[in-house]
Formats: structure tokens, sequence, C-alpha cells
């Protein structure tokens, strides 16, 4: 019934032959593709290409160095005058920042400061109390005067550490900021003096000046309603001497919520809040900017010279380094302190009552890098400036290290930072007349940064 057909007969390869045959195609293919790799491809494992940081930083040791300086009678700078162009795999490229930040130098972001402080010098208004302008003629004045006026003789050399206090007084009176409406302002100052009281043989000692500021603030609060109502956080005071942190203590809302600006500014400290506070540049009282020694004749590494007492980390220093005779550290220099700021490449910064002195700005004044062991310092204008670019910044525990440290600093990253010292020199220098970026107008630009409080009405 049903027709056969006839069924075309398949021949089957054994499993093993296909097998074979698949294994012998991919093994051919892995062939030539890795061929093709490596002949035509222009990378190579990154093992083989040495680390030229690495390179470039062990190629001699910091002991290796330190001979060849001494041995020379020349610095090792002698024909270099600014940052050279370097190849790609060369150490400055290795250790600069990418070009995007190197085309801001020692700023953090030139052009949205650059922009912004243009904004603050439209805008910003500070009102300032009128016992300032106060004469000890004036019928309104009171037997206190002295202590609220600007200073006669700002440049006189006796005022020593305490300049920068005085010549921010009279920078800003003689400002454009200062509005005579107070319901301008954004803030208000309080002009009085902590070095003045310390002169001052009724309010000389650091208890009575407590007393004094504290009753200031109260009065001001009576006759005006602007602390009212802001409860102080509109106002501020500048101050240089160390007796200026306390000052406060016996004011409640006057510590917590009034401005500081002081040169006092470590944040280890609990009068001091960075954020909140503002730090002063301190800088001693010099009239002419001085013309820098060029990198090729400056043939110290390093010199420092301060006294030792109150300070263990100046102690640690000098026991470390007295006898070494490639760092010029001393208690008390041979020579003229002046001469050591021109000739050294690097000046050390190192702690001593406070974390704050006049050396950082003497270092800039004069260009020789500064090299900060001071910890717990909140750098003036560190929102701004970039300090890793133009200083050397080490832990006060590292000092057996201080040595090795600067040698391994290749040339091109000293003259770099050289050059970008050359640049911020100008924000550390004070002028009767403000004008410019100078340091009035960068303390006044941290001011203006922390304005916006909310007010009640007066």
């Amino acid at each position: 019934m049903f027709m056969l057909t006839k069924r075309t007969k398949h021949h089957h390869q054994p499993l093993h032959h296909k097998l074979l045959i698949l294994l012998s195609t991919f093994t051919l293919a892995s062939i030539l593709y890795l061929s093709f790799s490596f002949s035509g491809s222009k990378h190579v494992h990154p093992s083989l290409h040495p680390d030229p940081l690495s390179v470039t930083v062990t190629a001699e040791s910091p002991r290796a160095q330190s001979s060849s300086l001494r041995s020379q009678p020349h610095s090792p700078f002698a024909n270099l005058t600014s940052p050279a162009p370097t190849s790609a795999s060369s150490s400055a490229d290795a250790l600069s920042p990418p070009k995007k930040e190197r085309d801001f130098g020692p700023y953090h972001d030139w052009l949205a400061f650059a922009a912004n402080f243009q904004e603050m010098m439209r805008s910003f208004k500070i009102y300032v109390y009128p016992d300032a302008y106060y004469s000890s003629s004036s019928s309104s004045s009171s037997p206190f005067a002295n202590i609220f006026l600007p200073h006669v003789d700002p440049f006189n050399p006796k005022l020593g550490n305490y300049f920068s206090e005085h010549m921010f007084k009279i920078s800003l009176l003689r400002s454009s900021l200062v509005t005579s409406d107070p319901q301008q302002a954004q803030f208000f100052f309080m002009p009085f003096s902590i070095n003045n009281m310390r002169n001052d043989p009724r309010v000389r000692h650091e208890g009575t000046i407590a007393d004094f500021v504290a009753e200031y603030a109260a009065r001001i609060g009576r006759e005006f309603g602007f602390w009212n109502a802001s409860g102080g956080a509109d106002h501020f005071y500048a101050h240089c001497h160390s007796v200026g942190r306390d000052a406060a203590s016996k004011h409640r809302d006057l510590l917590n919520h009034a401005v500081q600006v002081t040169c006092s500014s470590s944040y280890f400290q609990r009068s001091y809040v960075a954020h909140k506070d503002v730090a002063l540049p301190q800088v001693w009282p010099r009239r002419d900017e001085q013309v820098l020694t060029p990198p090729s004749e400056r043939h110290r590494l390093v010199f420092f010279s301060g006294r030792i007492q109150n300070s263990r980390i100046r102690q640690e220093l000098i026991d470390t380094y007295e006898n070494d005779t490639s760092m010029d550290v001393f208690s008390r220099s041979p020579f003229p302190y002046e001469e050591g700021l021109k000739g050294s490449r690097y000046c050390l910064h190192v702690k001593g009552y406070e974390v704050n002195t006049a050396r950082v700005c003497d270092a800039i004044h004069y260009g020789c890098v500064p090299v900060i062991l001071s910890n717990y310092y909140d750098l003036p204008f560190s929102n701004i400036l970039d300090w890793s670019k133009f200083s050397v910044i080490i832990n006060h525990r590292e000092i057996s290290s201080l040595k090795e440290r600067l040698l391994a600093i290749p040339a091109e990253i000293y003259l770099s930072m050289y050059h970008n010292l050359s640049q911020v020199r100008k924000h550390f220098m004070w002028h009767t007349t403000p004008r410019g970026f100078d340091s009035f107008y960068m303390t006044a630009y941290q001011l203006w940064v922390r304005r916006g409080v909310h007010r009640l009405l007066y």
C-alpha cells in the first residue's frame, strides 16, 4: 500500500575530525591576529617604559647632589634664568600640573578670581564707625581716641610685626570701598587697635584689653542699630598682635559672630575659626619694592635666622643643621639678615611663639622661595593663591629630612617657583592709598566672599 522511496545516504565524519579542524582554524586565526598586532601597533606593555619621574629623581641621590653643590664654585643654576622648555618625558612636565592649570600660574583660577575681583570693586561697601575719625581735640572724641585713630607714622621700623594692623586701617580709610551710608554697607569696621592698646598703660594688660573691647562692642550696639541687626556677624576688626586673639573673649557675640582679620591665623587655636575669620599677611614696614636677585646669583641653598626662645621647632632645626656648612641656619646670623634673604634659594619660615611671623613675607619680598615649617597655619589668600606653586610646605616633624627634600627638587621646578613668586609679590605689599591687587584689596576680597549675612531691620 505504501510506496517506498529510496532515501539519500549521508556520510557523517567522526566527531574527533571535526574538533581537529575547528582547533586548527582557531589557532591559525590567533597567530595571524597576534602577528598583526605586534607588527602594526605603536604601543607596548607599560612595564617596558621606565617611569620618567622615577628615573629623573633617583638618577642622582640627594647626598651626591649635596657633594656636587659644595664642590662647584658657582651656583648649579648659573646657566638657568627662567624655566626652560622641556620634552614630554622631562621631570618638569612630570611634576607640573596639566596645561589648563599651568596657565593660571600661582593661582587656583585666575580668570574666576579676576572676574569676582572686578565685581567686588564695583559693589562692595564698608562702613567705618566714626571713632576712626575723631581727633583728640574733637568734641566727640573720647579719652581713648588714640586707640581708634590711624597711625601717624606707619612706616616707622619700630612698628615691626604690627605694621599690617595699622596699614589695613589706613588703606581702608583711603579706599573707594568706604561708604558714609550704613544702609549700603555689607560690612562694618570696628577701628580699635590692639597694638595701640598694648602701648597704652591704661589698658595694656590682656584682661583689660578684653574688657575694653567688650565694652566697645556693647556701646556700638546701644548707639547704633547695625550690630543688633546681625548679632555682629557683619562686623570685623583687624589685628596682628597675638593678644588680639583673646580680645573678644569677654563678649560672646563678638567672639562667635564677628570676623577677626588677623595675622595670628592658626586653625589649631580655638579663638580662630577658618572660613569665618580672615588671615592677614604679616609684613615688615618697607616703602620700596626690592629688585630681585636672579637665581644664578643665589649661591646659598637655605637661610634661616631667628630666636629659639619659646620654640621647640626652631631649637630642633638649629640642633640638626647648625654644623652643616651647606645650610645657613642660625639663631643669630653672622651676616646681615637681608643678605641671607637675597643670596639664598630657599628661606625658612619656622614656627616661633605663633605659627605666623613676618618671615614668609620677608622671603617673598626678596624673592627667596619660602619653606614653611609651621603646622596649622591658615596661609593668607589661600583661596586665591596656590601656595604649592611658589613655596615648599613641610610638616615640622620632618625637619631631619628637610635638606634631602630640598636637594631633590629639580632645577626646573625651583625656577618655576621663583617665577611664580615674582608674580605674587604684589599681593604682599601695602600702600597708604591702596591700588591694584595689593595686600589691602586682597584682604578686602576675603571679606567680600563672606558677605550675604541675613539681617533684621535696623
